[in-house]
C-alpha cells in the first residue's frame, strides 16, 4: 500500500512570548530593508546535492518544491528565527496552561484579534473549536465525546464549503448539515445546532458567505469557524471584521511556522474553551497535542509575520520567474507568461508554460513525472497534456516555497527536458478485435491492502464505450471507460462527506469474469475481481447484449 501511495502522490490533491521585536532581535531575524532580499528567504545558497542529508541516510530523496505549500510534500521550509525560537523552547521546562496564556495576551498585542491560540495544525484548531462549541468546559460533556446524546450535534456548512478538511468537525461526532441558499441557513438553526463553518475562500464573499452566516448565526447564539488554512495573515484580520468568531490558520503554510502547528484567533471565550478541550488535558483533544517547541515556533512565525518585506519577497519571486520564462522561451514552440497571485491562498505569482507536445516530444504530464524521477527532483505544479494526445501541453511552476538556487535548477531542469526531451517508453498497443461484451449488471469486489468490500456496477455499452454507475458500500458515482478487446479501463467518482473519491479501473474481462487493478489517489490502489449478475426469468437465463 505504501508504494503505490507514494507512487500516485504527486497526482493528487489545505488545505505559519516576548513583546513585539524582542523575539525577533533575541533570535536575529533580519529587518525589512537590510538586503536586497526579504527576511523570509535565506540570501545564501545551499547546494541541493549536499543537502537533505538526513533524508538520504534514509533512503528518502529530497525535491525542489515548485508547487506550494502541500503537506504531501511538507508545507512550507521554517523560518531561520522559528528553528532557532524552536531550539530555544526545548531547553526548558514551563506550565502548559501558563504557556498558552502567555501566547494567547501576546498573540493579541500582535495581531488585534481578541484571543489567540496555537494549534496542532488548523485541522486540530477546527476539532478543538467544535469540541468547544459542543461540550464547552462541563468535564462530563468532555469526557462523552463524541458520543453527543442528549447534547448540541449539528454543525452547519454552506455547500460550497464542504470539504476533505471538514472530517476535523465529523471525527467528534457531529452531523453535517448542507445549506444550499439562505432560506435552507435560516431554516437550518435549531436547539441542536452547535456551530457554523466557512472555508475561506471563492465563495466566502457571496450569498452564503461569512457575513450573511454571521449575522444569522449572531442571532441564534451560534458560533461561526472560518477555515483559512492557506491564506495569508491579514491584520486586522479579514475573516473576524467579517463576523466570525474564530478564524484557523495552518501553521507550515504561508506563515511559515513549524509544520505541525496551526494558529487560532478569536473569541476569547470560545478559544480558552478549545484550550481546555485540548492537550495536556484528557479530552477528546488529548491526541491532538502541540508541544513548547512548535507554540514558540509559532509565536515567533507571528513576530516575524509583521516584519516581512513581502514586496521583496513578490519581486524576488517574480524576478526568479522572469529568468525561467526567458530559459524556457529559447526553445522553439515554448511559451511562458506570468499570472498575478490569485487572492490570499498561497499569494504568489505562477508561471505558465505551454508548447506543443507532439512538436517538441512530450507531454506536460510527462515533463513532470520525469523531473520527479531523475536528479536533482523537482515537483511542479498542475500540468496537462498526456500521451497519446499530445497536441495541447503545459505545466505551472509556483515560486512560493523556492530557495535562492532552486530557481536555476527548475531553469536548467526544465530547459534541458523540453530541449532534448528523454527517450520515453512507447505505450503498449492495445488489443485488436471486437470488444467484449460487459453490459448489464456485475458484482464488484475490492480486495484493499487491508480489508474488502463489494460494490456494484452496471455497465451500459454502445460498442467499445462504457458508461453506468458505480455502487460502492455507501455511495454511488458515474463511471464511464472504453473497450479494446478484452481489455477494460474505466474511471468512477463518488462524493461521500466532504471527499471525492476517485477510481481508475483496468483489467480484463474473461466471458462473465473481469478483474485487474484500481488506482485509488491518495489511498493507493487495490485489487478488483467482478462477476456479472445473472438474469434468471422463466424459461432459463437471459445475459445482456452490447448496443451498437
Amino acid at each position: 500500500m505504501l508504494s503505490s501511495i507514494v507512487k500516485n502522490w504527486n497526482s493528487v490533491s489545505r488545505r505559519q512570548m516576548f513583546r513585539q521585536g524582542s523575539l525577533l532581535t533575541l533570535l536575529g531575524t533580519v529587518r525589512p530593508g537590510s538586503g536586497s532580499a526579504s527576511a523570509a528567504i535565506p540570501t545564501s545558497v545551499k547546494s541541493f546535492e549536499s543537502s537533505g542529508a538526513i533524508y538520504r541516510t534514509i533512503g528518502v530523496r529530497p525535491v525542489v518544491n515548485a508547487r506550494g505549500t502541500f503537506t504531501i510534500i511538507t508545507g512550507s521550509e521554517t523560518l531561520p528565527s522559528v528553528k532557532e525560537a524552536m531550539d530555544e523552547a526545548s531547553r526548558n521546562f514551563v506550565q502548559m496552561d501558563e504557556l498558552m496564556d502567555g501566547v494567547g495576551k501576546r498573540l493579541v498585542e500582535i495581531t488585534g484579534a481578541p484571543w489567540g491560540m496555537v494549534t496542532a495544525g488548523c485541522c486540530a484548531a477546527l476539532t478543538h473549536c467544535t469540541s468547544a462549541s459542543i461540550a464547552g468546559t462541563n468535564p462530563e460533556r468532555m469526557q462523552r465525546l463524541p458520543d453527543l446524546t442528549g447534547m448540541k450535534n449539528e454543525v452547519i456548512i454552506p455547500e460550497y464549503s464542504r470539504n476533505v478538511y471538514d472530517h476535523a468537525i465529523r471525527m467528534v461526532g457531529a452531523k453535517i448539515i448542507t445549506v444550499n441558499n439562505a432560506d435552507e441557513l435560516e431554516k437550518a438553526f435549531n436547539e441542536r445546532t452547535a456551530m457554523a463553518y466557512i472555508l475561506a475562500g471563492p465563495g466566502d464573499e457571496g450569498p452564503l458567505g461569512t457575513e450573511v452566516v454571521a449575522e444569522v448565526c449572531k442571532r441564534h447564539d451560534v458560533p461561526l469557524i472560518v477555515d483559512a488554512a492557506a491564506e495569508i495573515l491579514t491584520i486586522p484580520n479579514i475573516h473576524l471584521k467579517r463576523g466570525a468568531t474564530a478564524v484557523a490558520y495552518s501553521g507550515g503554510k504561508c506563515i511559515r511556522g513549524p509544520q505541525a502547528a496551526g494558529l487560532l484567533l478569536g473569541d476569547k471565550n470560545l478559544l480558552q474553551a478549545a484550550w481546555a478541550n485540548s492537550a495536556p488535558h484528557h479530552a477528546f483533544g488529548r491526541s491532538l497535542k502541540v508541544g513548547k517547541e512548535e507554540i514558540m515556533g509559532m509565536l515567533a512565525a507571528v513576530e516575524a509575520w509583521t516584519k516581512r518585506d513581502y514586496d521583496g519577497e513578490m519581486k524576488l519571486w517574480e524576478s526568479w520567474l522572469e529568468d525561467i520564462a526567458t530559459n524556457v522561451k529559447k526553445i522553439s514552440g515554448v511559451s511562458a507568461s506570468i499570472e498575478p497571485p490569485p487572492g490570499l491562498s498561497n499569494k504568489t505569482p505562477i508561471l505558465r508554460i505551454e508548447w506543443d507536445g507532439a512538436q517538441i516530444g512530450i507531454t506536460g504530464e510527462d515533463v513532470r513525472a520525469h523531473l520527479l524521477e531523475t536528479e536533482p527532483r523537482v515537483v511542479l505544479g498542475s500540468a496537462h497534456g498526456k500521451r497519446p494526445d499530445q497536441m495541447a501541453s503545459g505545466i505551472s511552476v509556483t515560486p512560493y516555497m523556492l530557495m535562492p538556487g532552486d530557481d536555476k535548477i527548475v531553469s536548467d531542469r526544465l530547459h534541458q527536458v523540453l530541449s532534448k526531451p528523454p527517450h520515453l517508453d512507447p505505450l503498449p498497443e492495445p488489443p485488436q478485435g471486437d470488444p467484449a461484451v460487459v453490459g448489464g449488471q456485475w458484482q464488484l469486489t475490492m480486495e484493499f491492502d487491508r480489508g474488502n468490500a463489494i460494490h456494484t456496477l452496471v455497465l451500459e455499452q454502445n460498442g467499445a464505450d462504457l458508461v453506468g454507475t458505480h455502487h460502492g458500500e455507501f455511495v454511488t458515482g458515474d463511471l464511464q471507460g472504453k473497450l479494446h478487446a478484452n481489455q477494460i479501463k474505466f474511471r468512477s467518482s463518488q462524493r461521500i462527506e466532504g471527499q471525492l473519491l476517485s477510481y481508475e479501473f483496468s483489467g480484463t474481462v474473461d466471458g462473465d469474469k473481469m478483474g485487474g487493478d484500481v488506482a485509488l489517489g491518495e489511498y493507493g490502489a487495490a485489487r478488483w475481481t467482478a462477476q456479472r449478475h445473472q438474469y434468471h426469468v422463466p424459461g432459463g437465463v437471459v445475459r445482456p447484449v452490447k448496443r451498437s
